[in-house]
């Protein structure tokens, strides 16, 4: 709690402190109350066995997947339906229409309402509100501004969860219910224009991307002269390529057979030492992230130390297919077994050129069309090296890589603005409601009432 301090004014509305250091003041006609004051509070469940008959029913399971998906404060369907048999089997209960569904593990503090009657497993608060008292969407839109402080509750060694008591004792801002209906309803016109805004710059960023990978894939399969004559490649993926280019297997462009990485523990840290590159280190932009950096010593890291240009292959899981090309201003490196090493033949084929073609729609139809053809997502080195590709000739390859450096970075540059605007406007969204549901800025259907 804090001291009560001189009373000020908001857009002509006198405040008060809370008495809630992470609430700060709200309009002095506020109350703040517990969530066990205004709202029961339940949680969620899984039947004891899973047994098959149980999820052939129709009653909508609501998991964190099923929220992580969903666009929007509403759902009406979930991945999975529950029978009465499973749902008696579980420790969970049919919540209502209307009931705020908030995730109490994984992504803690993600809120949806159901538009239907449903159930939720056991990563879930649900909250039905006193409708006397509060309104439903104003709960979801506090929960929503409180969403750091709520993930500040989590506790536990096997993963982090908010347990229903510590919800439960929550303070919460508690306007006049007219007030509360009146905030809601702004919140909803205001954030709909924000997300349709973010909605529409990502859709422009994966026009770009679309835009990125078609630019490099016509680059590095029909090269930059548009007259130039072509002919059937014999490789399916690929199509045609001009007449004068090489069709060669990755294994036959490399100086030494493709390698897998070291088989290490990544316990050591330190900086004098080599570091060791992992799947998890390499960002989307093929750059190396600082906060997971791992070493080894140098009597293991020596035959697995990456030379300029080496080109690393992701082998498995959910990074298979995607590629790293090392700089050697990266400092001394090795790289983990679940990735594979190419080292090119530089009398044949520059790394740039090969690493814009992991980049191409002819690539990627490759390594999709290994999975069909697999069980598990894994691509062991073998199959790498017995990919095929276009080979320009050595001063071709030097100008497509340069014509892509060039033009890539326009369009790198535009998605990076466009991120930067979706960043801005999350945070006005984030920052709307906060200042709504604390009383900080004036809606207007309420300062009509509010004297």
């Amino acid at each position: 709690m804090t001291r009560q301090g001189p009373k000020t004014r908001v857009s002509g509305v006198e405040m008060k402190d809370s008495g809630v250091e992470w609430l700060g003041e709200i309009p002095s006609h506020w109350d703040v109350k517990q969530i066990r004051r205004i709202a029961s509070v339940f949680g969620g469940g899984t039947p004891s066995s899973e047994i098959q008959a149980y999820w052939d029913g129709d009653i909508p399971w609501l998991t964190p997947s099923d929220v992580s998906v969903n666009h929007g404060l509403f759902i009406e369907r979930t991945r999975r339906n529950i029978t009465d048999a499973g749902l008696r089997r579980s420790a969970a209960e049919l919540m209502p229409t209307g009931t705020v569904l908030m995730t109490s593990r994984a992504s803690i503090g993600d809120v949806v309402i159901n538009t239907v009657p449903m159930a939720t497993n056991q990563g879930f608060i649900n909250i039905i509100p006193n409708s006397d008292k509060i309104n439903n969407l104003y709960v979801a839109r506090w929960i929503q501004h409180s969403g750091d402080f709520i993930r500040e509750l989590g506790t536990g060694s096997t993963f982090f969860e908010v347990t229903k008591s510590s919800f439960k004792a929550l303070p919460i801002t508690l306007p006049p219910l007219h007030e509360q209906r009146a905030i809601a309803s702004y919140l909803d016109a205001e954030t709909a224009r924000i997300d349709k805004l973010i909605a529409k710059t990502e859709r422009l960023n994966e026009l770009l991307r679309e835009k990125r990978t078609a630019l490099i894939s016509q680059a590095v399969t029909k090269g930059l002269d548009a007259g130039v004559a072509l002919k059937e490649s014999g490789v399916e993926w690929l199509g045609e390529i001009p007449r004068h280019w090489a069709v060669k297997r990755l294994k036959f462009l490399t100086r030494k057979p493709l390698m897998y990485g070291a088989n290490e523990a990544a316990d050591d840290n330190r900086r004098d030492y080599p570091r060791y590159i992992r799947i998890t280190d390499i960002k989307e932009d093929g750059s190396l992230r600082d906060d997971t950096f791992r070493s080894l010593p140098y009597e293991i890291a020596t035959p697995y130390l990456l030379t300029e240009g080496d080109i690393l292959f992701a082998r498995s899981g959910a990074t298979v297919g995607k590629t790293f090309r090392y700089q050697a201003d990266w400092g001394i490196a090795c790289f983990a077994g679940y990735l594979i090493r190419f080292r090119c033949d530089p009398t044949q084929v520059i790394s740039e050129f090969v690493d814009y073609y992991t980049s191409s729609k002819p690539y990627w139809e490759w390594v999709n069309g290994i999975f069909i053809q697999a069980t598990i997502q894994n691509i062991s080195a073998e199959k790498y090296a017995n990919t095929s590709l276009g080979v320009p000739p050595l001063h071709e390859q030097r100008a497509i890589a340069s014509y892509l450096d060039r033009e890539t970075a326009r369009i790198d540059a535009l998605i990076t603005k466009n991120e930067r605007l979706i960043d801005l406007l999350r945070e006005k969204r984030t920052a709307l409601i906060s200042a709504a549901v604390t009383g900080k800025i004036a809606v207007p259907s309420v300062s009509a009432v509010v004297k």
